[in-house]
């Protein structure tokens, strides 16, 4: 899959969530994971049982005015919001960084102004913020990458994904553009 992803918690206070949530993102590739104004220590994420953030780079940030993402990095808040599009729905940027609140809690208001989509997850009340982002990034991996199509019944046969067939290089179709735009000055 071309791009990248990242994953982070706003204001999130216990350790054992976050180290879920940041072994699930090594789990599902993310380029890296972050923090905004958490308490949150590192050394105490337990159930960071892969150790994501000896594999994966960490950003702490102290307020939503210092995080910092790469250039055109879209930035995807997770809310349980009426007017936020439904997870199943949404077009997952190439280049993503995805940001949910803390426990018992929703995005702050500076966070809400600095996202660029807001998404949620169609469930009837609010899931754990680990599993949240679980759900986000599978939804990112099943939506973005090639899968055989499901079977039409349980336990049928699953296709397989087609051979991929390369086109010509970009170079020659910017050679061919440029040379048919000459043709049509002339």
């Amino acid at each position: 899959m071309k791009g990248y992803f990242a994953i982070g918690v706003e204001g999130v206070s216990k350790a054992m969530n976050v180290g879920n949530l940041f072994r699930s993102a090594h789990a599902f590739g993310a380029s890296f994971v972050f923090t905004i104004a958490a308490s949150f220590d590192p050394g105490e994420g337990a159930s960071d049982t892969s150790n994501a953030l000896g594999q994966l780079p960490y950003y702490s940030f102290d307020a939503v005015e210092s995080m910092r993402l790469p250039d055109d990095c879209a930035l995807v808040g997770v809310e349980f919001l009426d007017d936020a599009v439904d997870l199943p729905s949404f077009r997952h940027p190439r280049r993503a960084a995805y940001v949910l609140g803390m426990e018992r809690g929703s995005l702050s208001p500076g966070m809400m102004e600095c996202l660029d989509h807001v998404v949620k997850i169609p469930t009837r009340f609010c899931l754990n913020l680990a599993a949240a982002g679980a759900v986000v990034m599978y939804d990112r991996m099943i939506s973005a990458q090639r899968f055989g199509a499901r079977p039409v019944a349980p336990g049928g046969p699953v296709e397989a994904v087609p051979e991929h067939v390369f086109g010509e290089p970009v170079w020659k179709k910017k050679q061919r553009r440029r040379a048919a735009a000459a043709g049509e000055k002339a």
